[in-house]
């Protein structure tokens, strides 16, 4: 079993910054990639950026160049900075992590953090 817990949603206007963190307690050991997905009012959620165990990273083009994912191994927390942020940037953003162990693929998901950029 893996927790997640997420931090630093917020209001920012447009052109701001914001960084969220997701701190990963339990098995992180299991842990194979961990990321960032949002899901807008009437929208799927969508992958925003992930980075596996050997720090590989992963963007959606939307946010290429404006947003870097990073963690810190010895917190076990993962963040995510998010620069010039836009309108359409507003949304839920749930920290996700992938888990295998003995052949069995999980995905945990922490309970999210609202986004609101206003223009």
């Amino acid at each position: 079993q893996v927790q997640l817990v997420e931090s630093g949603g917020g209001l920012v206007q447009a052109g701001g910054s914001l960084r969220l963190s997701c701190a990963a307690s339990g098995s992180t050991f299991t842990i194979t990639a961990i990321g960032w997905y949002r899901q807008a009012p009437g929208k799927q959620r969508e992958l925003v950026a992930t980075i596996t165990r050997g720090d590989s990273t992963n963007y959606a083009d939307s946010v290429k160049g404006r947003f870097t994912i990073s963690r810190d191994n010895a917190k076990n927390t993962v963040y995510l900075q998010m620069n010039s942020l836009k309108p359409e940037d507003t949304a839920v953003y749930y920290c996700n992590a992938a888990t295998w162990i003995k052949g069995t693929t999980k995905n945990y998901w922490g309970q999210g953090a609202q986004v609101t950029v206003s223009s």
